[in-house]
Parts: structure tokens; sequence; C-alpha cells
């Protein structure tokens, strides 16, 4: 009797039936279903053209975590932040994490036994905390002026920063009828300096946005002396001013590796300070905290109270329904680490940002912005004119998997083109060493090839 094959319609090709056949439209929803496997494989293989996350350097957002926190937040996906009263083991992690944070910066109030005594919140990474403490900002500042004939109706109020901040303050002063007042920077100065800030300032600044550890070079902006300058200004009877600090960039990083500098609750001219969680607090993104000095900070019109989730729940976020898995992410790497390893964190990352500056000082092709001591970027760009740009080297290193961007700076310098290397957990000092032998080959590259800005008009990365 002949042997009989078996029925084809048992066979499952993983890339011989519906995928390689019939391509799935993407502007619209497919007329059939797929099975799980299916849908699973055709999306895998896409996202492989995407970049490697490891080998982005232009991100300060984490790209690695233990397997354990990866497991913790993977069962927490289904977890509504917002829904306190349901899950309330979450919403204590939450103001737990908001009082470790308040502590870590010397907010005013706090006590070991009281975690509301923090004035803060979680939010959706730095971008949302931006927001609220420029709306507290604003909303302290129409308090002060008042409402009556001459008051806050009448006046256009302002916020002043460097032409440095990343583009959110940009974003919230035309989202909420801000006048932006950007100090310019100059060639070897990216900074804002006391002097600036003293010459833009009046009656209807409702703050002054100093950053620490800015998004272009990693540097620190001189924060103890514009409120020094600030405190001086309000004592001769002029305008007083409060400042935020954004910390988005330096806020997990400043605490351990320079913990003797001044510049966040200590100096009582700062009101209130926004971090983010899933840059160096090592957490994968979205995870961001803002806090204030205390609670007079946060005007208490801000705050909006709602039951119909069950119990009665202030809330002064501007997202409401998000997962809880980034807050316990977070807690997770607080107890994990603690004071002690977030030092010894930093300090690695800090010692193989400050190698590769070093390398990199030491060759003949570039000269340093900075050097990784302050935060763990290094920033650097081409000597002389040697027949190609810092564009070019990018796209070179793109060639080798490297993610390493090439920008121009802000107002008052656009003529300056920076390259930027921003040393995250995950990135060792072995790829250190293979970037340096990376970026080695591509400038012998290009020194035979003199593009001369071939890709000077391409500019993939944007801040």
């Amino acid at each position: 009797m002949p042997h009989k094959h078996p029925r084809t319609q048992h066979i499952s090709p993983a890339y011989t039936g519906r995928l390689a056949m019939a391509p799935v439209p993407s502007l619209r929803l497919p007329d059939e279903a797929m099975e799980p496997g299916a849908a699973y494989r055709f999306i895998h293989d896409e996202l492989m053209l995407d970049g490697s996350s490891r080998l982005n350097l232009a991100t300060f957002v984490t790209t690695w975590m233990d397997p354990e926190a990866e497991k913790l937040m993977a069962e927490t996906f289904d977890k509504n932040m917002i829904d306190k009263d349901e899950y309330p083991a979450t919403a204590a992690i939450e103001a737990r994490c908001v009082s470790m944070v308040a502590d870590l910066f010397h907010a005013e109030n706090l006590s070991d036994e009281d975690s509301s005594a923090a004035c803060g919140v979680s939010t959706i990474g730095s971008s949302e905390a931006v927001m609220l403490g420029g709306l507290a900002m604003k909303w302290r500042w129409r308090e002060k002026v008042g409402s009556g004939k001459d008051g806050w109706k009448g006046r256009t109020p302002n916020l002043v920063m460097g032409a440095n901040v990343q583009v959110v303050w940009e974003k919230f002063c035309r989202y909420f009828d801000v006048e932006p007042r950007y100090l310019p920077m100059e060639k070897g100065r990216y900074v804002i300096t006391p002097e600036q800030v003293l010459d833009a300032v009046d009656e209807d600044t409702i703050g002054v946005v100093a950053i620490l550890g800015t998004t272009y070079t990693g540097e620190l902006e001189p924060i103890a002396e514009i409120c020094a300058a600030l405190d001086q200004l309000a004592q001769d009877q002029g305008p007083d001013v409060p400042v935020h600090v954004d910390a988005a960039s330096g806020g997990f990083v400043v605490p351990f590796l320079h913990p003797d500098l001044e510049w966040d609750f200590r100096l009582p001219r700062v009101v209130s300070i926004n971090v983010s969680g899933h840059k160096y607090g090592l957490t994968y993104p979205g995870i961001g905290f803002v806090v204030w000095r205390s609670k007079e900070y946060l005007p208490e019109d801000l705050v909006f109270r709602v039951n119909y989730l069950g119990g009665d729940m202030p809330t002064f976020t501007l997202n409401f329904s998000r997962p809880g898995n980034q807050v316990v992410g977070q807690y997770y790497n607080f107890l994990r680490l603690g004071r002690a390893g977030y030092t010894q964190v930093m300090q690695c990352l800090s010692q193989t940002a400050r190698w590769l500056g070093d390398e990199l000082r030491d060759s003949e092709h570039f000269e340093l912005i900075t050097d990784g001591s302050a935060i763990p970027v290094v920033s650097f760009q081409l000597k002389g004119k040697p027949g190609y740009t810092e564009f070019d080297v990018s796209e070179g290193l793109r060639a080798f998997g490297w993610q390493v961007p090439a920008y121009t700076m802000p107002e008052g310098a656009t003529d300056v083109v920076v390259l930027r290397v921003v040393v995250r957990e995950g990135f060792s000092a072995d790829l250190a060493r293979a970037l340096k032998e990376d970026m080695i080959t591509v400038l012998g590259r290009l020194d035979k090839l003199k593009p001369s800005g071939a890709f000077n008009d391409l500019q993939p990365f944007a801040h």
C-alpha cells in the first residue's frame, strides 16, 4: 500500500504561508484575523529594521534593566496608575518614590513616617513634569499680581530660560500662553549666566529655568550663582522671581557624583524640580517626577478630585490613565540600588565617559567641549577643516551600528556643530573601546575620501 503524505492543511510553515504570499495592509485594518504566532512574526521581523537601542548613543533614555525588574514591570502592565482605590499598593509605591526623590533633593518638611508630606507626583517622563512645574509657577504669578483691573488678565507672563532648553519648554510656553525669553549661547559658552538672567527678568516673569545637565553638551548651569543674583535683585526691591530646575538628565547623577554641589532645595530660591526616572534613574520609559519645595508652591487650583473610580482621589497630572509598571520599575531600582548602588553606577559611567573623553582629546581629530565629568556625557567637535564634517562622522559610524548624533548648537552658536555620546548603564568599557576603534576606522576612511559635508543635509537627529 503506498505511503500517504500528511494533509497539506496540517502544515503550518512560518514564512511560506500568508505572510510571504499576501502582504498585510499597513494603513487599514486587515479583513481577516491571523494566528498569534503569525502576527508576532510579522511585527517582530519589521522591528528588526530598527537600530539597536544599546548602540544608540544619542538617547539619554534607559535601554537596559535587571531581568527581575523586567519581570515585575511585565506583571504590572495591566494596573492603571490613576486607580488608587483599586490598586492601593501601587499607589503607596508611587508615594514612596515621590518621597524618596523629594528627600534626595532636600525638600522641606519630610519625615520617615509620612510619605505624604512630600509634595510631588510621578509623571510620563519629564515632559509632563515640566508642564506641571510651569503651570504651578504661572498660577503663583497670577495669585501674586491679582485679578483686578490691573491684574494678570491685562498682562503677559514670561518665562526666562536658555536657548539650550529641551523643546518641551517651548511647547509649554506655546500651549499655555507664556512669552518665552530665550537667552542666547555663544561659541565656547553653552549655558546661561546670572548676568543674562538679571537682564531678562521683570515683574511679569513667572520663573527662571536652570538646567542640571543640558541635552546639548551635558553641562551643569550655574544654578547657585543664578539664585544668588536673583536673591540680591529681590533684596534691592526688584522682582522676586522663583527658579525651577530642569534636572531631567542630571537629577539622578549629581547627588551621587557631586553630593556637595548645591543646586536643589538647599537653595531657597528653587521652588520646583523635574527629573527623568527613565534617564539616569535607570528605568525603562516613560517615568518622571516633579517635586515642589513644599505644598505652598503647588496652587490648590491645579489639583482636581474625582470619585468615579471609587474613593476620593486628588489628581494634578495632565495624563490620566497610565500603567503602574513604570513606577514599580523605578521603585525596584530605588530598593535594589539604594544610595550606595546609584553612587557606584554613576561613578562607573563617569569613569567610562572620562576615558572616552581622554581618548578623543588625545586624538588628532577632535577637541572636547565636555569630558563626562559633570554627568556621563561627552560632547566634541572636529579640529580645523579636515575635509569632512561632524555629520559625515555620524553617518560613517552608522555603518557599524553606532548612533552618534551630530547637530548644530542653539541660538547664538548655530555655526557650531557637535557630536555627542551619552554613556548609560549597559554601555560598558568594552563597548567604549569598540566605539573608539570603529571611530578610528571611520576617520581613516574620511581622511581618504574627504566628502566635504556630503551628509550635512541629512541631519537625522533632532533635539
